[in-house]
């Protein structure tokens, strides 16, 4: 019943913004932790940033300060806006949740950035 569906992935230049979507169903979005997770391939898979019900976010050292994460109750979608991309944040971008005492995953949404 639990779903999230990552969007907004692509191929940009180093220097470059994105702008990734998360559409949860199946949760009670305004009390839920929501997250987003990355990882390269031949590499663990490592936390970007959360947010709480509440609003309270969190970053990633690597991508504090570049990447904003939000969240909108009304459409029950969190976002990641992802500024002065550079090639190290290639990856495929995961959303994230917390509810119900258990972990959800979206499918991912790939992330690429030339030099």
């Amino acid at each position: 019943q639990v779903q999230l569906v990552e969007s907004g992935g692509g191929l940009v230049q180093a220097g470059g913004s994105l702008r990734l979507s998360c559409a949860a169903s199946g949760i009670i979005f305004r009390s839920s932790t929501m997250g987003w997770y990355r990882q390269a391939p031949g590499k663990q898979r490592e936390l970007v940033a959360t947010i709480s019900g509440a609003g309270a976010t969190n970053y990633a050292d690597p991508v504090r300060g570049r990447f904003t994460m939000s969240r909108d109750s009304a459409k029950s979608t969190v976002y990641l806006q992802m500024d002065s991309l550079k090639p190290v944040d290639t990856a495929i971008y995961y959303c994230y949740a917390r509810a119900y005492g258990l972990d959800y995953w979206g499918q991912g949404t790939q992330v690429t950035v030339s030099s």
